[in-house]
């Protein structure tokens, strides 16, 4: 009888490492170990929720670079059309062509406008002020394990995209058909780069807060994750 019990337990045992070694997995159930289980689950929790802040930081950054693609296309026009109002203010150049001028001028301020409007990243335009407007839904990310503001990122706080249009950049009306005219177009236009700069300077310093921040996440996630490992998986 103390043979066959013996031989049972050993034939007990000896499966339970087989199955063991087959799986990978020390712990797959509370009869292995409760307190192990539990700390092992706790953990993964964590780890897939990390894992999914991750995917949700990544999505952030493609926003925030997409958003700066479309304001250096801006910064381009911007100096392309301050470049037109310094030619118009050439004393040398005459009416009519400060009037062909003037009509490079006007579609590019046009393209401004379109700009700002069409701007978007999954439904969510970008650069007509929606993400500075503090009575707007905010666009938060969600990065961390709980629904702490520690765990969360407030893109339009961070990154406060104001609107960028004609009107906003106070190009309404401006025109080179004129010396004068021409004059004053150049002093809004260097105001106008001038914002544009602050925007770009918020756009940057969030995309470099946003990777950062990624980093971080992705660390956790592997630190965690050998944790995990070192607890549930078979030896």
């Amino acid at each position: 009888l103390n043979s066959q019990r013996v031989l049972e337990l050993s034939r007990s045992q000896l499966g339970q490492s087989i199955t063991r070694l087959a799986s990978g997995v020390k712990i797959s159930g509370a009869s292995d170990g409760a307190a192990e289980l539990a700390l092992s689950e706790a953990i993964r929790s964590d780890v897939r929720a990390l894992q999914q802040g991750s995917r949700n930081l990544s999505d952030g950054l493609s926003l925030i670079r997409t958003a700066e693609a479309a304001l250096n296309d801006l910064s381009g026009t911007l100096i392309r059309l301050r470049e037109l109002a310094s030619l118009a203010a050439n004393g040398t150049v005459g009416a009519t062509e400060r009037q062909t001028i003037d009509l490079e001028y006007q579609n590019l301020l046009a393209e401004l406008d379109r700009i700002s409007a069409s701007t978007e990243f999954r439904d969510t335009v970008l650069l007509d002020g929606t993400l500075a407007d503090s009575a707007a839904e905010h666009l938060v990310l969600q990065v961390g394990v709980d629904s702490s503001a520690d765990n969360q990122i407030d893109l339009n706080e961070s990154i406060d995209l104001t609107e960028v249009s004609r009107s906003s950049l106070n190009l309404t009306g401006s025109s080179v058909t004129s010396q004068s005219g021409a004059f004053l177009a150049l002093n809004d236009l260097t105001a106008a780069i001038n914002t544009l700069i602050e925007v770009r300077t918020r756009a940057g310093s969030t995309q470099i807060r946003l990777t950062s921040a990624l980093n971080n996440l992705n660390a956790q996630v592997e630190n965690l994750t050998g944790a995990v490992s070192t607890i549930r998986d078979a030896d």
